[in-house]
């Protein structure tokens, strides 16, 4: 499952947030956009893979926050058991640049995803008496 999927299952069914929401900025006379990996009415949350393509994470979050006024959140996914380099210089950035750090696996996710099911379930009452 690629990071896309993997931040989708933790917007939509943890964080209650939207994916990939888009903000517009201007810089000299042009106009750009970011995507927010995922956004909830007071965050703006950046996930990324336990792997060196998440080094930005922290500018992203941040910058996100600049355009958005929401708190900045960086989200690891882990996808080895085990806090690595690119976790650890992650988490010791985003402490010194006051970005809360979150960190989940792979298999949670998944495992929350495939049995989001039970967790909606609603008993027929008794009516019988």
């Amino acid at each position: 499952m690629n990071e896309l999927a993997l931040a989708a299952i933790y917007c939509l069914m943890i964080a209650g947030g939207q994916t990939e929401t888009p903000h517009g900025y201007s810089a000299g006379y042009d106009l750009h956009m970011i995507r927010v990996d995922c956004e909830t009415p007071t965050e703006v949350i950046e996930v990324g893979l336990d792997s060196r393509s998440s080094l930005d994470s922290i500018q992203q979050a941040l910058f996100a926050a600049h355009l958005t006024g929401k708190t900045p959140v960086v989200l690891m996914i882990d996808r080895d058991g085990r806090v690595g380099p690119y976790e650890t210089r992650i988490a010791a950035a985003a402490k010194m640049a006051g970005v809360e750090y979150r960190r989940t696996t792979r298999d949670f996710l998944i495992r929350w995803q495939m049995t989001s099911w039970l967790r909606h379930f609603r008993a027929i009452p008794n009516t019988a008496s």
